[in-house]
């Protein structure tokens, strides 16, 4: 369904930009690290995210503008593989949010503040079996959380956490009620603004995924583009949300192709594709962050299931890159996540030999 009503859609034109200015991509890993993941920065310009070692534990890392990098734990976090620690949000504060995963493969999530003190907590609620639990997916520069639960039947649910520590749960209109079914906050970097509107998905009683938008009073607006399919596992899924509201994300149509979106605080909707974007299942383009100014990042996937990465600029102009190392093959290449006010882009991508490294794209104003 459209979410009462306040979807509209445009389609505006896609011009690849030629400008001869590019940043140079810089490569990096943790000292180490079997693979490396960027997942988050700031306007300060650092990086956040996680890597894993040779056992397979996961672990967390912040990495300063200067390339330096700290590594972190959370208290609690198991040792053996796929357990350990997984960092997801950044503010502008240097706070860090995620969870780890401890020695029963139990989900918990942690605040790390600028100083490297941890809290950890669980949402009421929470199961407390095998990849059930909390995730800490998002923070702003207030210091509220956004993130989700896995209850003891495997449906998920929303919450909140202000920074005294207390949690509001909650669910979408229309989430359903079975296992892999409910409400789920946005996986990536910035699903809560600095008002406190969240923005996350949810999955109904079929199986398909719509989208919502959450103010701070409690309202929801729940929405859909609408080109996106109504079959399970098709659908509307948001990726972030920025100062102004304005949303961004991917839907998946009736050919499971993935298209981008961006939807105004309004309830406009403009669907995009990158060019070059496959058009056969599983492929095409999928938007991950949009920044303050309104420029989104995303990857998209050509006819041979390589992954490039995008940015798109508040025009509508498109400027496509790969970081250097990026394998060729299919499910390889580079995978943007998040972009800053300034415009640096994080990440990470696959080379030829299947490992993870993450990468930083400079801010290059204006936009190119």
């Amino acid at each position: 369904m459209l979410g009462l009503g306040l979807s509209a859609t445009a389609q505006w034109p896609t011009i690849v930009s030629a400008c001869g200015h590019e940043p140079t991509v810089i490569t990096f890993d943790v000292p180490g690290a079997a693979g490396t993941i960027g997942f988050g920065i700031n306007a300060a310009g650092a990086i956040m995210g996680y890597y894993w070692d040779a056992s397979g534990v996961y672990h967390g890392f912040l990495r300063a503008k200067d390339g330096s990098i700290t590594t972190f734990d959370a208290p609690g976090a198991g040792t053996s593989a796929d357990q350990g620690t997984l960092a997801r949000g950044l503010n502008t504060e240097g706070a860090i949010v995620g969870y780890y995963i401890d020695a029963n493969y139990v989900h918990h999530a942690y605040l790390r503040d600028r100083a490297g003190t941890f809290a950890t907590f669980d949402a009421p609620g929470a199961g407390t079996g095998e990849s059930q639990g909390t995730n800490g997916n998002n923070i702003n520069p207030a210091g509220t959380i956004s993130g989700g639960y896995l209850d003891a039947n495997y449906v998920h649910h929303g919450y909140l956490r202000d920074r005294h520590g207390n949690i509001t749960t909650f669910e979408a209109p229309g989430a359903g009620t079975a296992a892999g079914q409910g409400t789920y906050g946005t996986d990536w970097f910035s699903g809560i603004n600095p008002a406190g509107m969240v923005t996350g998905s949810y999955v109904d009683a079929s199986n398909a995924w719509h989208s919502y938008v959450r103010t701070p009073d409690g309202t929801f607006t729940t929405f859909d583009a609408a080109g996106a399919g109504t079959e399970a596992s098709q659908g509307t899924e948001t990726a972030s949300i920025n100062p102004a509201g304005a949303i961004a994300g991917g839907y998946i149509d009736e050919n499971n192709v993935d298209h981008g979106f961006l939807r105004t605080r309004g309830g406009a909707i403009t669907e995009f594709d990158v060019p070059g974007a496959g058009t056969g299942p599983y492929q095409g383009t999928w938007s991950d962050n949009n920044n303050p100014e309104g420029a989104i990042t995303g990857s998209f996937i050509d006819a041979g299931n390589v992954n490039h990465a995008f940015l798109r600029a508040p025009d509508g102009k498109f400027t496509t890159f790969d970081a250097p190392g990026a394998g060729t093959g299919a499910y390889q290449g580079t995978f943007p996540v998040s972009n800053n006010p300034a415009g640096a882009i994080t990440g990470y991508y696959i080379d030829a030999s299947g490992v993870y490294h993450g990468f930083l794209r400079p801010a290059s104003p204006p936009w190119i």
